[in-house]
């Protein structure tokens, strides 16, 4: 934690209110407690703490799909005090409320000051237990062979797992019936009844009742085959040129002075790098990134880009 309190002294000059006099800074979690956003920022908020020598409380702002966490932290002083644990919604917001004929609120690599990726889950295509398709090739040969006949549940319209129901079908050619419910946990209990045949899921969701013996997964949308699942393969071995994955990262409002982002950059990469942070990941089905601040705004405007293609093209409209 040294070399985190040493970068955040050298933003002294221009960054005084933090760095000589710490203030609590606040973490926006944009959605209600209990979720994987809350648990990575209350297992985060500690050690950032402790790299910073301050206090990080967790905050929680839902509502809008977290969109009104996300502009309550675009409204804030750019002093350092304020920080949003942003994930994949955040460059799916623009297209859909565009698609809504909304304004856009904001593009998450303008109108935000990027400071660390911090973590990423590879999507998974998963399947219940007793199903008779053994990998993704299988599933998708089924719904070329008989439209209809294969239902991809999600937590509903317009929804993280939606969007990449969509990316699926535009990458591989095949056609699937999307089936949209009111949140993840009914759509699981249709999936292990039978009721639909697949769902795309993060590890953290999925872990339980795949090791409980009551899910598989046929496909992982990732660059290789994730430790924790050896026997899963990914989606380009099967043939489908698709890398996707949910992800988290910290950022600030607008116009941060530079040696301040670097600062917290350096802060949050050694948190994440902790003992106290680092052990627990692979439980929450969570890899590290470790992205800085100009390579997080990159990926934040390939993302928006990517999303905003899907939604276009799949003709997504939000409910």
């Amino acid at each position: 934690m040294r070399i985190a309190r040493r970068a955040l002294l050298a933003a002294s000059v221009a960054t005084p209110a933090v760095a000589q006099a710490p203030r609590p800074i606040r973490l926006i979690v944009p959605f209600a407690p209990g979720g994987g956003s809350d648990t990575l920022a209350r297992l985060l908020a500690s050690a950032l703490g402790t790299a910073l020598g301050t206090s990080v409380v967790v905050e929680n702002r839902a509502g809008a799909g977290s969109q009104i966490g996300a502009e309550a932290v675009m409204r804030s002083p750019p002093d350092g005090t304020t920080l949003l644990l942003g994930d994949t919604p955040l460059v799916t917001i623009p297209a859909l409320q565009a698609a809504a004929g909304r304004p856009v609120p904001f593009e998450a690599a303008v109108d935000f000051t990027p400071i660390a990726a911090l973590a990423a889950a590879p999507a998974l295509i998963v399947v219940a237990q007793a199903s008779p398709y053994r990998d993704t090739r299988d599933l998708l040969a089924a719904a070329r062979a008989q439209p209809g006949a294969i239902n991809f549940a999600s937590g509903g319209v317009a929804t993280s797992t939606h969007l990449m129901i969509e990316l699926l079908q535009l990458r591989s050619g095949v056609r699937v019936t999307h089936v949209p419910y009111r949140g993840t946990g009914a759509a699981i209990q249709d999936l292990l009844s039978g009721q639909v045949q697949a769902m795309i899921q993060a590890m953290a969701t999925a872990a339980p009742l795949i090791t409980g013996g009551q899910m598989r997964v046929v496909g992982v949308a990732a660059e290789r085959r994730m430790a924790d699942l050896p026997d899963a393969p990914t989606l380009r071995e099967q043939g489908i040129d698709l890398v996707s994955a949910f992800w988290w990262g910290a950022l600030g409002p607008p116009g941060m002075p530079g040696p301040l982002v670097e600062a917290l950059s350096t802060a949050l990469q050694a948190a994440m790098a902790s003992e106290a942070v680092a052990s627990r990941l692979p439980a929450l089905g969570l890899e590290r990134l470790a992205l800085g601040p100009a390579a997080f705004r990159e990926m934040l405007a390939a993302e928006t880009a990517r999303w905003r293609d899907v939604v276009q093209t799949a003709g997504i409209k939000p409910e």
